[in-house]
């Protein structure tokens, strides 16, 4: 086990928070920005007695065929220009309201000593004392009471989980309950709510973090050999993690609930701008301080420089305001961990289910992948929410808008395609991997073996048709035409499948094997000069295993008859050849006996459908009495059984005087006469 919890989990914590800072700072500006809701009477009064004069409204529209006209389209040049003004822009309104924090910082003083705490100092502060007292001392209660009826030992991390739940809706409820039990001033009621939101929020990502490391701590006791799915952390790392997240989240919710409150209480936007920049420098430190002094670290120091720079060049890309950049430099540094660190965390609750089966592998699959869908799938939400309004902007026409938002509808689309193909993969595979049971019917091992043939078709099958559908998706989202495109596609198929007649000629006859459940994989079949046992298949062919190794890789169109050697049973024909001096009676006694004990061997017992025995004499030789015996049996097993039944015949004719008939030539005549003769028996020793 490591000694430290890395990237997949605290890192995860402690990088990803400053995303949701910069989103919660970006909402609360863009509220700050939202004009007055009333207008004054008087000038409204004024605004419509100017619209009604005839002279102004003669000059509007006289104007508005103008204002009308489509601008024109902005070259590279000038947008590159507009986004340097912005930026400029941007840095003087920064640096112009630095000076004006001491004036601003006293009219706030001011507003809230008058509409806050009504005159009376340090009421905001007694109010949440109180309340931080009365939602600990609730959870107190509620803790003591879970103790009481707690068991002793290993506390299981869903109960904590559960328990720690339950202590924190306490919290909530009962310091929140409290608060609005009475009535409050408006502007005093907003204070208090978000500053107390952000504590209970706080004290949320502390559970979740010590719940992981309980988690992992559960998971390393339950199995000691395997590893883990969360990395195992330290009594020192989960201390230096806990502080780093705490002090992340603490810059992260407090500094959310200051600048939210800031315009409120009469401070300007820039200067809200300019302590939310503050808050997000103190961010900024700490992930600093993390890249260096993380706990069994191993990076070196040129990649942890790198690394600084990069936190600090995004840093700098949100005060110049470049929300675009900021948003794929952080996508690009936290969504890879975000995305392991989701998955091992679900895989680690996964685990825990321990549910076998099919139901079991759907649920690991869903929970595996569909968690790291979902933070990927979010990461793409909360993009196309940021680019929505700038995404035209900055492809500088509709189409292009377009093709912003079809790029990440595109993305949904593999993230839905991938969870549906890795649920049917694995599905399909635990269907193959399964073993029939022992004494299955002939007809489940049929079926179990002809499923183990057709699932990798299917699977195939099953791809290509995902594939397909997701890029006809993926194509219409991006403003494709896809109707043309499948018609097209068809009449593109047929001139493929008369051009290429060989290849559909395959693909069919495949088809029609399976349909007539021809061979399946695992048997030994023979076509003309090809045979062996099936090993897979694709859609154009078949993998043929010989037995003496070779593999032949055999198109379905040139199979043609099909001899399966794996079906049912087997009857094997066996012959011999006796000298005409033997007995014959005798011969077939010993060879039914033979039979009979074969039959018997618990070797060849299970695998005997009809045990050997001989037919009777099947033509008299040249040199001997030929007889023909007859065995059954299941497929793939007469070879064994056959050798053992010649040896033992052997042995049994020997010992009651039968002899096996060899070819003989007799010769008559001189020396000549004797060597053509050998001659001859040489040519039918090695033609037989």
């Amino acid at each position: 086990m490591s000694n430290a919890l890395p990237t997949r989990i605290c890192i995860l914590l402690s990088t990803v928070v400053p995303i949701f800072f910069w989103v919660l700072v970006g909402t609360c500006w863009a509220q700050a920005q939202q004009p007055p809701d009333g207008v004054p009477p008087e000038k409204a009064r004024q605004f419509l007695d100017l619209l009604s004069d005839p002279e102004v409204k003669g000059w509007l529209e006289g104007k508005m065929p103008a204002a009308a006209e489509a601008p024109p389209a902005a070259s590279p040049v000038d947008a590159i220009s507009s986004w340097e003004e912005a930026v400029r822009a941007r840095l003087v309104a920064l640096t112009d309201a630095v000076p004006r924090i001491p004036g601003e910082l006293a009219n706030a003083a001011g507003v809230v000593s008058r509409d806050v705490n009504s005159g009376r100092p340090g009421l905001v502060i007694l109010i949440l004392a109180v309340l931080t007292i009365v939602g600990f001392g609730a959870e107190w209660l509620l803790r003591r009471a879970l103790a009481l009826g707690g068991s002793v030992g290993p506390v299981d991390p869903g109960q904590a989980a559960l328990s720690e739940v339950a202590a924190l809706l306490t919290f909530a409820l009962a310091s929140i309950g409290s608060f609005l039990a009475f009535e409050w001033p408006p502007l005093l009621r907003r204070i208090v709510l978000t500053l107390l939101l952000a504590f209970i929020a706080v004290r949320v990502v502390r559970a979740i973090v010590r719940l992981l490391f309980g988690l992992a701590d559960a998971e390393s006791r339950t199995s000691d050999e395997t590893p883990t799915a969360i990395p195992v952390a330290s009594g020192t790392a989960q201390r230096f993690w806990l502080r780093r997240v705490s002090l992340i989240a603490g810059f992260l919710l407090f500094g959310w609930a200051v600048v939210s409150l800031m315009p409120g209480i009469g401070f300007s936007i820039d200067v809200a701008r300019v302590v939310a920049l503050l808050c997000g420098l103190g961010i900024l430190a700490v992930a600093i301080e993390i890249v260096w002094r993380r706990p069994g670290s191993a990076t070196s120091a040129v990649r942890q420089s790198l690394l600084t720079l990069y936190l600090i060049a995004l840093w700098l890309a949100w005060v110049a305001g470049l929300l675009a950049v900021l948003w794929l430099g952080l996508y690009a540094l936290l969504l890879p961990a975000a995305v392991r660190g989701v998955g091992n965390v679900a895989q680690a609750f996964a685990g825990r289910a321990q549910r076998g089966g099919a139901l079991g592998i759907m649920l690991n699959v869903l929970i595996v992948r569909g968690a790291r869908a979902a933070v990927i799938g979010a990461a793409v939400a909360w993009l196309a929410y940021i680019w929505r309004i700038r995404a035209a902007a900055l492809a500088g026409s509709q189409a292009g808008a377009l093709v912003i938002s079809g790029l990440l509808n595109s993305i949904i689309v593999l993230l839905v395609a991938d969870l549906l193909w890795q649920l049917a993969k694995e599905l399909i595979a635990y269907r193959m991997a399964l073993e029939p049971k022992e004494g299955s019917h002939a007809d489940e091992l049929a079926r179990s073996g002809r499923l183990r043939t057709l699932l990798p078709i299917f699977r195939n099958a099953l791809a290509v048709f995902i594939g397909a559908v997701s890029v006809l998706t993926i194509l219409s989202g991006l403003g494709v035409q896809i109707a043309p495109l499948i018609a097209g596609a068809g009449i593109f198929g047929v001139a493929i499948g008369f051009g290429s007649q060989t290849l559909v000629k395959d693909v069919l006859s495949g088809v029609f094997y399976m349909l007539d459940d021809a061979f399946r994989v695992g048997e030994y079949i023979q076509s003309g000069s090809y045979k062996g046992t099936v090993e897979s298949f694709s859609l154009r062919s078949v993998r043929l295993r010989h037995h003496r190794g070779p593999i032949f890789t055999v198109p379905f169109g040139e199979l043609g008859a099909i001899q399966n050697m794996s079906r049912d049973w087997v009857m094997d024909k066996m012959a011999l050849s006796i000298t005409y001096d033997s007995d014959v009676d005798l011969a077939r006694r010993l060879i039914k006996k033979i039979g009979q004990e074969l039959a018997a061997d618990p070797e060849f017992a299970a695998d005997t459908i009809e045990p050997l025995k001989m037919q009777g004499v099947d033509s008299f030789g040249d040199s001997g009495i030929d007889l023909r015996m007859k065995l059954m049996t299941k497929p793939g097993t007469q070879f064994g059984i056959k050798r053992r039944a010649f040896m033992m015949i052997k042995k049994a004719f020997d010992e009651n005087g039968i002899k096996l008939a060899v070819p003989t030539v007799h010769v008559a005549g001189g020396g000549d006469n004797a060597a053509a003769a050998q001659q001859l028996l040489k040519m039918k020793q090695v033609a037989s």
